[in-house]
């Protein structure tokens, strides 16, 4: 497959809601679940389904981007012809940046066509989710289709002006698109309306028919002009069909033994373009049985390597005790004589006596030739539904997360948590309060 089809991940994305975290980088390089980026997702698809030619187009605040992707991915084998390149934006045709996917696309054709595949696969280089894009192709090929649109079944209140919105007829054709729709149209008999995820597969004969314009996006454009003029257009039904093998733990006769089954997060899929969305997703990794599972040895997750020393926790003194529960905790982390519940913590944070860390996410720190610049909260510190960018630094005694005018009235940004009365704060990178 991967001499057959190419990849491309859109990565340049500047990531508006996700300020502050995005005013120092683009939103796929923003950190994941304490060891990873959130790019690292549908890069580990592709190498998983056997996709190895892939192309990474950046535009926005790359650097850190392309740094992780010369680290962590280098690894394919260029004498098989396998790669992951990065493309930056050079304005190829004329002198304007991407207007949009397809215009990005269409910017590019002359390096996608010197790979000779006979499929594109277009993938958001800001989602984070299990997919085996192998099926993908099957079905695409099953059909015949010029374009295969993956769509997700989400309810149509949570898809209103969010999603790019389907209909499909009885043999998953799509006749009807709309981008984005105030009132999206329902399945029958549901409340659940079919949502694209900005995951698409074109022929490549159709792909160049379709590009030879001026049509600025696949979503607003592309798309519903396919659909209108008859085109073989399909709707790949992600929440059924997707199906990823791993090995689990079950019990035996009082053993533990490893079996082979199908994974319960296969229809899992998150747009992680909000700052709630992103803290969500992240608390929902420390569940004991949480919706998305990092953990799988057939489906493993790939990453830029770090090189901090094991994470410690240290302090056992009355109530001076250093400890995290329900947490996740990457290496290089010092949690000593404090308390951490609920929280995903990056390499190279250290969470001093006393303090309190909970329902946060914190990226962690910088390890430098020179130093390690790490986020450093103080003692008798509270921290509560935070995400802290790398290198913060907490200065004893400072509470965030508790009082919303407060902490909008020192810079802060906060936002709601759909569904409560509460709200998460982003503290930018370098912040010191």
């Amino acid at each position: 497959m991967a001499t057959r089809t190419l990849a491309v991940i859109m990565a340049g994305g500047m990531g508006e809601r996700l300020r502050p975290l995005t005013d120092v980088r683009t939103k796929p390089a923003v950190p994941f679940g304490a060891i990873f980026r959130i790019i690292d997702f549908p890069l580990s698809n592709c190498i998983n389904s056997g996709v190895r030619q892939i192309l990474v187009l950046t535009q926005y605040k790359s650097r850190s981007l392309s740094r992780h992707l010369t680290t962590g991915f280098n690894f394919l084998s260029s004498r098989l012809d396998e790669f992951i390149e990065e493309i930056p934006a050079q304005m190829q045709l004329g002198n304007q940046w991407y207007k949009g996917t397809a215009d990005a696309i269409r910017q590019n054709l002359g390096f996608i066509d010197s790979v000779a595949a006979d499929h594109l696969l277009v993938l958001a280089g800001d989602h984070v989710y299990k997919m085996d894009y192998r099926l993908l192709r099957q079905f695409h090929e099953e059909r015949g289709a010029a374009l295969t649109v993956s769509v997700l079944r989400v309810p149509a209140s949570v898809a209103a002006g969010e999603y790019g919105v389907l209909e499909v007829d009885e043999h998953g054709r799509i006749v009807g698109f709309e981008e984005k729709p105030a009132h999206p149209k329902c399945l029958p008999g549901t409340t659940d309306c079919m949502a694209s995820m900005g995951i698409y597969i074109f022929e490549n004969g159709a792909l160049h028919r379709w590009l030879d314009n001026d049509l600025v996006d696949f979503g607003k454009d592309v798309i519903p002009a396919m659909v209108q003029a008859g085109e073989g257009v399909y709707a790949y039904d992600f929440s059924a069909l997707n199906q990823i093998e791993d090995f689990v733990a079950v019990s035996r006769d009082g053993k533990w033994v490893k079996e082979l089954k199908l994974t319960e997060d296969a229809g899992y899929w998150r747009d992680v373009g909000t700052l709630d969305s992103l803290w969500q997703a992240n608390i929902d990794l420390v569940s004991v049985k949480p919706p998305f599972s990092l953990y799988g040895e057939r489906w493993p997750f790939f990453r830029s390597p770090t090189f901090f020393p094991p994470a410690k926790f240290v302090h056992e003194e009355g109530s001076r005790v250093g400890m995290a529960l329900r947490s996740i905790v990457a290496e290089g982390v010092i949690v000593s004589g404090a308390t951490v519940r609920t929280s995903v913590l990056g390499a190279g944070t250290i969470v001093h006596s006393h303090a309190l860390v909970e329902y946060s996410v914190i990226f962690g720190g910088s390890l430098r030739k020179e130093k390690v610049l790490e986020t450093s909260i103080g003692r008798h510190c509270h921290v509560r539904n935070a995400i802290l960018d790398r290198n913060v630094t907490l200065r004893e005694g400072t509470t965030i997360g508790y009082d919303r005018e407060k902490d909008q009235s020192r810079g802060l940004k906060t936002v709601s948590i759909p569904g409560t009365d509460d709200y998460v704060v982003a503290v930018g990178r370098g912040t010191v309060l």
